[in-house]
């Protein structure tokens, strides 16, 4: 409760610089760890799939070595059209969010630059 009354109060936006800074940026949710774990969770994912259509071409029984290899190579390409597909989806979100705020920092650090005789009034 101290640090949310003392640390996070809007009054030290700005204040604090490297770590600190950092960590009230973090806890005023204005550094967003999506990015980075959609990355992470991209490259598990395409290691995943690599790994599996791999252990499938090798160590499952039936079906002829050339048909088993047609299937390796179209899980390969297929797979990580799919994976990239989502992934980029994900990503898209998470820049419209990003890009959505700093329109609304923007936006309201020009408002608040003006006077109110110099608003437009409907």
């Amino acid at each position: 409760m101290v640090i949310f009354f003392v640390f996070m109060a809007k009054k030290n936006e700005g204040k604090f610089t490297g770590f600190l800074g950092w960590l009230y940026d973090f806890l005023h949710f204005k550094v967003l760890l999506v990015e980075g774990l959609l990355k992470a969770l991209y490259a598990i994912a395409v290691s995943a799939l690599l790994l599996t259509s791999l252990y499938n071409f090798l160590f499952v029984e039936g079906g002829s070595i050339g048909m088993k290899f047609l299937i390796f190579i179209a899980t390969l390409v297929l797979g990580n059209v799919a994976i990239r597909l989502l992934y980029e989806f994900l990503l898209f979100i998470v820049l419209i969010c990003k890009n959505t705020s700093d329109i609304n920092k923007k936006l309201s650090s020009n408002v608040s630059e003006k006077d109110d005789n110099t608003l437009p009034t409907e």
